[in-house]
């Protein structure tokens, strides 16, 4: 891996939180992710799944991870298969763990060959009642794609039918949603990736550039500094594409008085950063561009402050959406009698501001949540209030991310310039 080994004891304490909320004489089972085909004999890049990884850091394919805090068998409350190696792996694929190496970056004492699993995990099950599976649960997507752990699901249904099966996602969602200070200073050096990686665009960014070649330089920066790359499709988009919110093709030219739409963020030891800036491609906005710009900044400054204890999403996005309203009267984008008019469920400001201000970060750029649990300290937020005003080929997004504490929200990204006046005097070469 790319990055500083992490304290086994981050994944030894998640187990301990993660086994106090299982039931009784319960056994829990986590697989890695599949190797995805791409085509032919070649594989997409390996990401480890997000659940598993938490639980014990193990970052390879074909790992599985069992905890049974009950188990009467001594040595066997947590244990660990990984993939044999051999020298002809070794030779054609490179340096697999061992098992030693397993134990160490886990702390998980016991290691297996997966080779071995079937008959150790067959009895394992038969000395528990329930058991605990870890499907990806999301309340916004479903996959097509059938994963490891759902075939594993249907194979256990089948092998053994009067065992009870629990679902792993709700008690993974309570704990990974509360950040210890290791996953925090993870995020943190992601973020820290991030703004250098920006920095380099702002130096880059001239009119006639392609957006690819803006992409470039991000990804470059990105791999010189460790992360794993990318932690989502990044949007680089100019003119009239800042206006599509999850653009994507990168391959358009930037233009004289064109703004540019930033979205991206390094991931570093799977931990996600997730960043938006707009910035103007000829280095300095135009008067209206600047107003939009500044009515966003103000938008994003005012909501941050509200991510605290004891909030809910639901009221926080309800509060920003006033804020917005205001700043779009202000604008001249909204009347008084639009917003006498609108309805409730699709205020006016809508039309300006589509999406939602704020996702929790982690493991993945939209991590493991409740949207319904109020806000607690040592939860990470996103915060990226919009306005794109599609007959003006104006698009603007700032984005930072914000950690939740009792004394305060703190921004993890407080030193990537996000000023207007700021960002014109890195594009135009003036020292800050």
């Amino acid at each position: 891996m790319r990055y500083e080994p992490i304290t086994p004891a981050l994944f030894q304490m998640n187990r301990k939180r993660f086994m106090r909320k299982m039931q009784p004489d319960s056994i829990a089972i986590f697989h890695s992710n599949d190797l995805m085909p791409r085509s032919g004999d070649t594989y997409y890049p390996f990401r480890q799944n997000s659940g598993l990884f938490y639980l014990s850091g193990l970052d390879q394919e074909e790992s599985v991870l069992v905890l049974f805090p009950d188990c009467i068998k001594e040595g066997f409350q947590e244990i660990a298969f990984i993939k044999r190696t051999d020298e002809a792996i070794a030779i054609w694929e490179g340096e697999k763990y061992t098992k030693e190496k397993a134990q160490e970056i886990s702390g998980i004492e016991r290691i297996f060959w997966l080779d071995e699993m079937d008959a150790i995990l067959h009895e394992l099950i038969l000395l528990s009642k329930r058991i605990y599976l870890n499907l990806n649960e999301h309340d916004r997507f479903q996959s097509p794609v059938s994963s490891r752990d759902l075939r594993f699901v249907r194979q256990l249904q089948d092998s053994y039918p009067l065992h009870k099966f629990h679902r792993s996602q709700p008690i993974l969602k309570k704990l990974a949603m509360v950040k210890s200070p290791t996953e925090v200073a993870l995020i943190q050096h992601a973020a820290n990736i991030t703004g250098k990686a920006f920095q380099r665009v702002m130096n880059f960014t001239r009119p006639g550039v392609m957006e690819y070649e803006i992409e470039a330089e991000i990804i470059h920066e990105f791999i010189r500094s460790g992360a794993n790359g990318h932690a989502y499709d990044p949007i680089i988009a100019s003119g009239a594409n800042s206006c599509v919110l999850h653009y994507g093709m990168n391959n358009q030219r930037c233009k004289e008085g064109d703004l540019l739409l930033l979205d991206f963020g390094a991931e570093y030891a799977n931990y996600a950063s997730d960043l938006s800036r707009t910035i103007p491609v000829s280095g300095q906005f135009t008067e209206r561009q600047k107003a939009v710009y500044n009515a966003v900044l103000h938008t994003m400054k005012e909501a941050k402050q509200m991510l605290v204890p004891g909030t809910t999403l639901e009221e926080y996005h309800k509060e920003v959406g006033k804020i917005m309203e205001s700043e779009l009267l202000e604008l001249g984008l909204l009347s008084s009698t639009d917003i006498k008019n609108q309805d409730k469920k699709r205020p006016a400001y809508k039309r300006y501001f589509m999406h939602g201000t704020s996702h929790h970060l982690g493991l993945d750029v939209h991590d493991l949540s409740n949207r319904y649990d109020p806000i607690q300290a040592g939860m990470v937020f996103t915060c990226e209030p919009g306005i794109y005003i599609r007959e003006e080929n104006i698009g603007i997004r700032l984005e930072n991310d914000i950690l939740v504490t009792d004394n305060g929200p703190i921004d993890l990204m407080e030193n990537i310039p996000i000023e207007a006046e700021a960002i014109e005097e890195v594009m135009n070469g003036v020292e800050v």
